[in-house]
């Protein structure tokens, strides 16, 4: 009988900060085309063979059209609970871009939004606390 092991997904997501001329301008919300349809951080699942580094960038670029550059690691989320349809762990990262964004591949849209005008109450997932633990981080 064959072993096969049950483990977590892997994803990333990323919290692109958005700069013209040097001047933050805000961070970029994808709107889901699939279910759990709603807004949410960009980010998706690391390939076999991929870092989750090279994940950020890919995703990023998939489904924002951006090219980012990692700044940070905020954190590991692991609540079992965080993502309704399956066991998920997501690295985030936080990382910079110097364009407008433009919605890809699962991204319905791709919009910049200034931090007050964030809409943290549509956010899917656990994204609303990753949002706050990056406010926070900020400060």
């Amino acid at each position: 009988m064959a072993f096969t092991p049950k483990t977590p997904y892997v994803a990333v997501d990323g919290i692109i900060e958005v700069y013209f001329e040097q001047k933050f301008q805000g961070i970029v919300v994808i709107e889901r085309k699939y279910p759990p349809i709603g807004l949410a951080l960009p980010g998706g699942f690391v390939e076999i063979g991929e870092s989750v580094e090279s994940a950020l960038v890919r995703e990023m670029k998939e489904e924002t059209h951006l090219d980012v550059e990692i700044t940070h690691l905020l954190g590991v989320y692991s609540d079992p609970t965080r993502d309704k349809r399956f066991h998920t762990v997501s690295v985030v990262y936080i990382a910079k871009a110097f364009d407008m964004p433009k919605g890809g591949d699962d991204a319905k849209t791709a919009t910049l939004y200034k931090i007050d005008a964030l809409p943290l109450n549509r956010l899917v997932f656990d994204h609303r606390r990753i949002v706050k633990d990056y406010l926070e981080f900020q400060k």
